[in-house]
């Protein structure tokens, strides 16, 4: 299991997982689940036009994942952002059933981005990989502070002259990085469950931001390795078992939480101490 092309998978996951359980803390924290699920779904369709132009599926993933995470920053700032990533969606969609459209056949390459092959893994989308996901580790490092601000105190980022539009822009281009990099490994349809269920079961275990940051990656990690290891032994799609995975560490952590607030619930209140004051002293 840890020989052979398995080698590639096992570095591969670890690369994605990492990546997918710190973008994702952010995917959570700031309420941006919807763009996480369109631009990689979406973005599908610049796959399959550079498959059809015989160029590499990741150069075509990787341009249309840019250019809707641009289009729906800049298009956001005017009107309505669930709308506009709604539309963004259905119309790289559309785009997309044209292209494959004008296919011969269905490639298995483009049912891999759809559905994940970590597996198959070559050694050469090694490094693009590693790169894609060092290049959004390094921008959300850059990006922490403001990315907090926004995110739990956008008066107060405001007031400390933070533009929440530009951050929200740049946050979007890094989302576009990282699930271009992901989407070959868990695929399209499923990239948005590592990127949500980690780190939202990992915001349940706790409220400290840093602390729920390296829970988010951990989580992702032994997600990611536990999905390998179970496709490995039973030749089911990764995706698969990373959504049920993703779910099952979230509805843990829930059940975690319900049991912390009935146990605060149960405690016994202290008594309250009256306070009298001091008879004055004679003169």
């Amino acid at each position: 299991m840890f020989t052979g092309f398995m080698a590639n998978a096992w570095l591969v996951g670890t690369i994605v997982a990492v990546v997918a359980g710190v973008v994702g803390f952010f995917v959570v924290l700031r309420g941006a689940a919807f763009p996480a699920h369109a631009i990689p779904n979406g973005a599908f369709a610049g796959a399959a036009g550079a498959n059809l132009m015989g160029l590499s599926p990741l150069l075509g993933l990787g341009v249309f994942s840019l250019g809707a995470a641009l289009g729906i920053g800049a298009l956001g700032r005017r009107g309505r952002s669930d709308a506009v990533t709604a539309l963004a969606l259905v119309t790289m969609l559309a785009l997309g059933a044209a292209f494959l459209s004008q296919s011969t056949e269905y490639e298995p390459q483009i049912f891999s981005l759809l559905f994940g092959e970590i597996l198959g893994v070559s050694t050469s989308q090694i490094i693009p990989v590693a790169v894609l996901g060092l290049v959004s580790v390094l921008a959300i490092g850059l990006l922490y502070r403001r990315l907090m601000l926004t995110s739990l105190a956008p008066e107060i980022a405001a007031a400390r002259g933070i533009r929440p539009q530009v951050v929200e822009l740049m946050f979007l281009v890094v989302l576009a990085c990282s699930t271009t990099m992901t989407v070959p490994v868990v695929g399209a349809f499923l990239i948005f469950t590592l990127m949500i269920g980690p780190p939202a079961a990992a915001r349940c275990f706790s409220d400290r931001p840093g602390t729920a940051l390296g829970g988010s990656v951990v989580i992702a990690l032994l997600t990611l390795w536990a999905a390998i290891a179970c496709s490995y032994q039973t030749n089911w799609p990764v995706g698969f078992y990373v959504g049920v995975f993703s779910a099952s560490w979230y509805g843990v952590g829930r059940a975690y939480l319900a049991w912390g607030h009935a146990r605060e619930a149960k405690a016994p209140s202290l008594p309250t101490e009256k306070l009298t004051a001091a008879p004055a002293s004679p003169r």
